[in-house]
């Protein structure tokens, strides 16, 4: 299904195929969408990225494109992530398999777009994706929006980037030469634990930016305590909400790492 105001087409790397959508102009960045696909607050966030002066690539990884969110679809399409072996849920210290056919996607965007490098930012279920892409010398914006990989109640899990020893080495290399890595998620999200951005702190230091907006019961700012999506379904778009300022510090991120 298209969705409107934006461009689409096949990109195929080892014999996969996938459509991509695209809108805007400047920079590429690439944005990998959440659970349960591009539903319309994907689609919207992604238009405001590319109304922010950046080309935008939205790959469509899950999911049938427009789809309004619900419980159902979500509930369909964690079961579609489980049972395909692109994605791997429970990988602590490697990634998902679909990460090989994203790297290929933002090589593609550089050498299209050109620039210093692309953006890539991933939600829930991609959010750790922007790590491994970081691999990827061409990825010079990585953003971490709620990274929810692997689950699992453990603390190891808890504490997990889904990424491998040796790809984890080469992300605190760049971090170290410069190439920062920006996170997002409300405090009390249970599928993004408080763990998974204190091992970043402890891996990259100085490299990562957390911003951890309350979703504490009473909190001042509305938030329902199992808020999740910063970007998406959980955004207020308000002046003076923390929802609102982590949504233009991604756009500033993008800005300073690209522009």
């Amino acid at each position: 299904m298209p969705l409107t105001g934006f461009m689409e087409f096949p990109f195929t790397h080892e014999g996969t195929t996938r459509t991509v959508f695209r809108k805007g102009s400047g920079p590429g960045v690439v944005i990998m969408h959440e659970i349960p696909g591009i539903y319309p607050e994907v689609q919207a966030f992604a238009e405001r990225v590319a109304d922010a002066g950046f080309t935008v690539f939205l790959p469509n990884l899950l999911g049938t494109p427009n789809r309004p969110f619900s419980n159902a679809y979500l509930l369909q399409s964690v079961a579609q992530a489980c049972i395909r072996r692109e994605f791997a849920l429970l990988a602590a210290r490697r990634s998902s398999p679909i990460c090989d056919w994203l790297r290929a996607l933002c090589r593609h965007v550089h050498a299209e777009i050109g620039g210093k490098g692309v953006g890539a930012l991933g939600m829930c279920l991609t959010g750790n994706f922007a790590l491994s892409l970081m691999v990827d010398e061409c990825v010079m914006a990585p953003v971490l929006s709620q990274p929810s990989l692997p689950v699992g109640p453990t603390r190891d899990q808890r504490r997990a980037l889904h990424l491998s020893d040796d790809d984890l080495c080469v992300v605190k290399r760049r971090a170290a030469e410069g190439v920062g890595v920006l996170g997002l998620k409300f405090t009390h999200d249970a599928l993004c634990p408080p763990d998974r951005f204190e091992r970043l702190r402890e891996e990259l230091g100085d490299g990562f930016e957390g911003i951890e907006i309350d979703s504490s019961p009473g909190n001042p700012y509305g938030h329902p305590r199992d808020a999740h999506s910063v970007l998406t379904r959980h955004l207020i778009d308000e002046e003076g909400q923390p929802t609102r300022a982590a949504l233009e510090r991604v756009l500033a991120f993008f800005q300073e790492r690209l522009g």
